[in-house]
Order: structure tokens, then C-alpha cells, then sequence
């Protein structure tokens, strides 16, 4: 058993871990709030390339979701833990961050080795979708219309990739191809001559892959810095734990 002037020396120490802890757990609870948006920020601006996606790849943002739930009850739980000083719970809260940190550092690691095979996927399908184009019909057909047109780009490659599909027969290159709306006939649609310099030159394939690689890559990188972040409560966790153990320190 710890002296009573022992006790007395590490009893600021403890303090201070426990402050320190509470703070780094509040953090922890604000950072999922930031995941939880940058999930739903995910979801809706990511929303029409998902759809051209296989069903695995369209997951991503919910699981981002459902991600930050998890840490804004981990980071409650801990701000408890500590103001409890139970070695118990300091000790839970210490695994469950080591849980989630191999979690996200997997994910992370998966998604950087198959992101070539999502490339893939995402091009096959859009080819596809533009083969099949039929207007505002259909949800792909209305996805391509958007890409299109918020990205300032036309078919797979480029507009000539149009040419070969049934609707390019029957009413040319889609208007969201059209630099101009006003600008475009139906005449100029149906003949590629006259329709190369009123379209976008631009393919969206490699449109959508810089433009899914420059948001992705923010999502990446705040999910990494949580993860990282969260080595930092692990050891505190285990430093206020194994103090109060050590030193028989109660805390009510």
C-alpha cells in the first residue's frame, strides 16, 4: 500500500491526467460531430457518382455515419469514465479507441488498395449508363445528365463516344453536353461536325475520378487525423488508469 505522503505527491499528477483526459475526451466527442458531417457531406455531394457505383462503394458514406455515432458515444463515455475514476472503465475506454483506431486504419488501407478497382467499376458502369442513355427517364440516365453538366464534360471519353449509342440516332448528343442550352439544335446534336465546338471537349470519366479523388481524399484525411487522435486518449487512458491502480487513489 502507497505511503500517505506518496499518495499526497501523486495526487496532482492523477488531477492533472484526469483534466487532461476530460478535455481530450470532449475532443473526442466534438470530432465526431465533424465525422458526422463530413458523412452526410459525403452522401450529398458524392450522391450521383454513388449511383454509378456498385452497392458496396455506395456504403461508404453511411458507414461514415454511422462511424461518428460511435465515436460521439465513445467520447460520452469517456468524459464518465474519468469523472468516475473507475480503472475499469478507463481501462474499457483504452480498448474500445484501440478498436476503432484498426478499424479506421484497415478501412483506410483497403479503400487506397482497391481504389483502382473502383476507378474501374465506376467506368464501366458509366459506360453502361451512357449506352443505355434514354433521357429523364431513368435514375442513370438522369445521373449521367448531371455529371454532364456540373462537370463541363461529355461521354466516357469524349463526345464522340455518344455516337455510338441508340439515342445519338434518334436525338444526337444529350443537351447537357451543350456548352450553351440556347446555343444547341437539335440539327447541331445529330451532327458531330457542327456539334465539336458548342459541347464540352472533356470526357467525364476523367472528370469524376479527380474530382471523387479530390473530396475523397478530404474525407481520408479527416477520418486519418481522428484515428491518429484517438492514440493519444489510449495513452492517457492507460497513464490515469494504471495510476489510480498503482496508487490506490480513489476518486468520487
Amino acid at each position: 500500500m502507497a505511503s500517505p505522503s506518496r499518495r499526497l505527491q501523486t495526487k496532482p499528477v492523477i488531477t492533472c491526467l484526469k483534466s487532461v483526459l476530460i478535455i481530450y475526451s470532449f475532443v473526442f466527442w466534438f470530432s465526431g460531430i465533424i465525422l458526422l458531417a463530413v458523412g452526410i457531406w459525403g452522401k450529398v455531394s458524392l450522391e450521383v457518382y454513388f449511383s454509378l457505383l456498385d452497392e458496396k462503394a455506395t456504403n461508404v458514406p453511411y458507414i461514415l455515419i454511422g462511424a461518428s455515432g460511435v465515436v460521439i458515444l465513445l467520447g460520452t463515455f469517456g468524459c464518465f469514465a474519468t469523472c468516475r475514476g473507475s480503472t475499469w472503465m478507463l481501462k474499457l475506454y483504452g480498448m474500445l479507441l484501440t478498436l476503432i483506431f484498426l478499424v479506421v486504419l484497415v478501412a483506410a488501407i483497403v479503400g487506397f488498395v482497391f481504389r483502382h478497382e473502383i476507378k474501374n467499376s465506376f467506368r464501366a458502369n458509366y459506360e453502361r449508363a451512357v449506352e443505355e442513355y434514354k433521357g429523364i427517364t431513368d435514375e442513370q440516365s438522369r445521373a449521367v445528365d448531371t455529371i454532364q453538366s456540373t462537370l463541363h464534360c461529355c461521354g466516357v471519353a469524349n463526345f464522340t463516344d455518344w455516337e455510338k449509342t441508340e439515342y445519338f440516332k434518334e436525338k444526337g448528343i444529350p443537351a447537357s453536353c451543350c456548352k450553351t442550352q440556347l446555343n444547341c439544335t437539335m440539327a447541331d446534336m445529330k451532327d458531330p461536325d457542327r456539334a465539336k465546338g458548342k459541347v464540352f471537349d472533356k470526357g467525364c470519366f476523367s472528370m469524376v475520378t479527380q474530382t471523387m479523388e479530390s473530396k475523397l481524399s478530404i474525407v481520408a484525411g479527416i477520418s486519418f487525423g481522428i484515428a491518429c487522435f484517438q492514440l493519444v486518449g489510449i495513452f492517457l487512458a492507460c497513464c490515469l488508469s494504471r495510476s489510480i491502480t498503482n496508487n490506490q487513489y480513489e476518486m468520487v
